[in-house]
């Protein structure tokens, strides 16, 4: 009995035993920061980062990134005398040190009385600081050496931006009011969402794309990330509600109108559109590209009159807003198809003279149109190309016509 006693005794000292070895690891790995053997030290630390009783430590994050920072030092003290050096491991420091300091610095305040600073914090930040270009060095590098599929290095890539914009907001540096001094914020907010997009990270794509969707280059492309993601995930509101957002804000990009229009006519749901189109006239009634939205809804329920009425005043609005022109175009040629189906076709009909002069006035109509658009667009053949086919034929322009049909030929 006594021996049972007794191992029960050891085996419950025992991991008393370790998590003091541990923490006193911890201390030690403190003390020789400055003359430690960084490859002895980093296996320190990566013991302590996962082990219980250190991970939540805000010592052992503080050892971890100045880990990094030493071996960041080393690289670029080879490269000052001209040794071979590793440009990845300077990268990768970057990123790392950036990372453990962040923690680090949330766990020391949970701490820290309120409205006073931890300790760490005047430290870390300036070694963030010192460093903060490596973290766009690395996702660039990584990004630009991904291969198609190669998911690993986007990964990486994306960790690098992410942490740039992680550093920028957050509570470390907040009162240092970094963001509004940063130029390139919101494009490496859109970096990150780009590497996340192609790696189907769509969570970060949804954190870190708002950011990014006022910038004037990249804003478009950051938006359309997010309503893919929306879309993935399944939630059609956010997706409706996006797409709307992006018509506003960046209206030259068809991606938004084309999926929004799409929603609205796979669900037959016009009557929503065109209150959404009202709203938009409502703030700016002379947007070329807001009467040229309402002008396709009218198209799409075959309200050929009343989508005439707005392409046309698009058009007044914008003189060379070739799209507006080919679908004034395609709406005349459609009414001149609907037409033909209820016209006369009996020669002896004394109707049919009349039909037919009517069913060609609407290709004629449509003529001036298609050429305009060929005109601003020539090499944007979708606009014109099949339009000006049918339009030359019925009105039988033979030179023209064979001109178009070796244009399709071509294709």
């Amino acid at each position: 009995m006594r021996h049972k006693i007794l191992s029960i005794c050891l085996l419950l000292a025992l991991p008393m035993c370790y998590a003091y070895s541990q923490t006193d690891v911890l201390k030690q790995a403190k003390a020789t920061l400055k003359n430690g053997d960084v490859k002895e030290l980093q296996k320190l630390v990566d013991k302590m980062t996962v082990h219980p009783d250190t991970k939540d430590l805000a010592d052992t994050w503080y050892v971890a990134g100045r880990v990094q920072q030493r071996r960041s030092e080393q690289e670029m003290e080879k490269a000052y005398l001209r040794k071979p050096y590793d440009t990845l491991t300077i990268y990768n420091s970057a990123l790392n040190m950036s990372q453990y300091f962040l923690r680090c610095d949330s766990l020391a305040q949970l701490k820290t009385k309120p409205g006073k600073i931890n300790k760490y914090r005047k430290e870390n930040q300036r070694a963030i600081l010192a460093d903060k270009g490596n973290l766009l060095n690395g996702g660039i590098y990584y990004y630009n050496h991904a291969t198609e599929g190669d998911t690993t290095k986007l990964a990486r890539a994306r960790d690098f931006f992410k942490t740039y914009i992680d550093l920028t907001v957050s509570d470390m540096f907040a009162a240092d009011n970094l963001l509004p001094r940063d130029s390139v914020f919101s494009q490496i907010a859109y970096y990150a969402s780009l590497a996340a997009i192609r790696i189907g990270d769509n969570a970060t794509v949804l954190k870190y794309a708002p950011y990014a969707e006022d910038d004037d280059k990249v804003g478009q492309y950051a938006m359309e990330f997010m309503a893919q993601a929306h879309q993935h995930y399944g939630n059609t509101s956010a997706w409706i509600e996006t797409l709307k957002r992006g018509i506003e804000k960046h209206p030259d990009d068809d991606y938004y109108f084309a999926n929004l229009i799409d929603y609205y006519g796979s669900n037959n749901n016009y009557d929503e559109a065109l209150e959404f189109a009202n709203g938009m006239l409502a703030k700016a009634p002379d947007n070329y590209y807001y009467l040229f939205v309402k002008g396709f809804l009218y198209h799409s329920m075959k309200r050929y009159n009343d989508a005439l009425v707005f392409y046309k005043r698009s058009i007044e609005e914008n003189p060379y807003y070739a799209e507006a022109y080919s679908n004034v175009g395609l709406v005349y040629s459609l009414m001149a198809q609907d037409f033909s189906v209820e016209a006369v076709t009996d020669i002896k009909d004394p109707r049919y003279s009349v039909d037919k002069a009517k069913l060609r006035s609407f290709y004629e109509k449509a003529l001036p149109y298609y050429e305009k658009a060929r005109e601003l667009r020539p090499n944007d053949r979708t606009l014109w190309l099949t339009g000006l086919h049918r339009v030359y034929y019925n009105l039988s322009m033979g030179e023209q016509f064979n001109e178009m049909e070796a244009l399709i030929n071509q294709q």
